[in-house]
């Protein structure tokens, strides 16, 4: 909570429309913030009358947590008897950690500790929530449509087109409907572009990103709105956009009352994407023959020469054209970057306009660098940028690449760009809503809070 508190009074200050004065401190965040200080200090006074014997129990765990995230990295990244060796200090870590918690009879104490922990951080939170930024892309009122195109992928998601009547609720509203349960691969961007040349002025995709994806630069391509429809298996996309990702039939509903926003697209070797592009490790494991049939075996079998930079190319990314790094294990360049903390790209974008590509390098070699990695730590390991430009050379002439989820192979260097303002999405106006982004807590803020006992507004300055 330290760190948190001591997060500069500006983080958490709201804008005020037009110069307007803050919203005045109400009695629950008063009593929110009381809650928190109290938690606080609650927690202190644990840690200091339950003495070594918890002292030495948070060490052991400290120390029993980093051998467990060494011992996963062992196991990835070996064969033989090595590798299970590392599952079973993977599983010992954490259970020995246990037994001597027990044994001292002081579980309860840490647990306690933890607790009062969270719970102050949690009031914390909530007594500065309406000091959030606001969030969300700017909507403005969508201009009628007359001929809406639409492809739908029946096998897409498990068979949401069907499950939903997607195809007979969109015909219903006007829209014409290419279904693609044909033989054979269609060329969806093809297929865009002839409807386009018909007279089509919305284009709309119900499918996975990677079809999302080709359809919208054709309609970037061609200044039309685009709707997004979100019967795919995953849907970043649509989950990033505030889309009800188990309601696919929503997404039609604007066709009649939607909204425009207007978004980047990320461009790489001039095939558009909308989540993002990864290279190295992961893209090496799945481009193999093997990996749909057993994604799990597959993965494990090629980890080891990958981790160790025995598989796969040696690469090199350039940022900007200045900032070079070498041999990277996994890169991943987003259209957007993702929130805080998430290393993967499989949580949130706040924002899909700010102009910028994220970009996370991990370089990882050794155990210790990987136990560092896990915990979250940036340093020349793990690396999280931005760029309007991310150039990935290789000492091979084509590489693996994954975009948008699709397995694909790239000629060298791959250069990833972003287009900002490229493309208009039509939303419903009616949708759960997009991800707001979370300031560090103001400690300024949360004493005046506890402190004061009537109202008060929050601070301008």
């Amino acid at each position: 909570m330290a760190e948190d508190l001591h997060a500069g009074p500006s983080a958490a200050r709201p804008p005020g429309a037009g110069g307007a004065p803050p919203p005045p401190v109400t009695r629950a965040e008063r009593w929110l913030a009381r809650l928190a200080w109290l938690a606080a200090l609650a927690a202190v006074v644990v840690f200091l009358l339950t003495g070594l014997s918890s002292v030495l129990t948070l060490v052991v765990g400290v120390v029993g947590m980093a051998v467990m995230l060494a011992a996963i990295w062992w196991f990835l990244s070996r064969r033989g008897p090595s590798r299970w060796l590392g599952a079973v200090l993977a599983v010992a870590a954490p259970v020995t950690v246990i037994v001597v918690g027990a044994s001292r009879n002081v579980l309860w104490q840490v647990a306690l500790l933890v607790g009062l922990v969270l719970a102050a951080l949690a009031a914390a939170r909530a007594a500065v929530a309406r000091a959030r930024p606001p969030g969300g892309m700017p909507e403005r009122p969508a201009p009628p449509v007359h001929r809406p195109f639409l492809i739908m992928n029946p096998r897409s998601g498990g068979g949401k087109v069907g499950r939903f009547g997607l195809a007979e609720r969109a015909d219903g509203l006007g829209a014409e409907v290419a279904l693609l349960d044909g033989p054979g691969e269609v060329d969806v961007a093809e297929l865009a572009r002839r409807a386009v040349a018909d007279g089509a002025d919305l284009l709309g995709v119900a499918g996975g990103d990677g079809t999302q994806a080709l359809v919208a630069g054709v309609a970037a391509e061609h200044g039309l709105p685009f709707l997004v429809i979100s019967a795919g298996t995953r849907n970043h996309f649509a989950l990033d956009l505030g889309l009800d990702r188990e309601r696919p039939d929503l997404g039609l509903d604007a066709l009649g009352d939607g909204v425009d926003v207007t978004l980047d697209l990320g461009r790489i070797n001039g095939r558009t994407f909308v989540n993002n592009a990864s290279f190295g490790a992961y893209a090496e494991v799945v481009q193999s023959p093997a990996y749909r049939d057993d994604k799990r075996g597959t993965t494990l079998q090629m980890l080891p020469d990958l981790l160790s930079g025995h598989g796969g190319p040696r690469l090199r990314v350039r940022i900007d054209g200045g900032q070079t790094i070498e041999g990277p294990t996994a890169v991943l360049v987003s259209n957007n970057p993702y929130g805080s903390g998430d290393l993967a790209g499989l949580g949130r974008r706040p924002r899909l306009d700010t102009g910028l590509l994220g970009v996370v390098v991990v370089t990882v070699g050794s155990a210790a660098q990987a136990v560092a990695l896990l915990r979250g730590r940036r340093g020349p390991d793990l690396q999280i940028l931005t760029a309007r430009e991310v150039v990935v050379e290789a000492d091979a002439p084509e590489i693996p690449v994954g975009v948008d989820g699709e397995a694909l192979v790239l000629s060298t260097p791959v250069v990833c760009t972003v287009e900002p303002d490229a493309l208009h999405v039509r939303l419903p106006r009616k949708r759960p809503g997009t991800p707001v982004p979370r300031p560090p807590l103001d400690g300024a803020l949360l004493r005046r809070q506890a402190l004061t006992v009537s109202r008060l507004a929050r601070p301008n300055a």
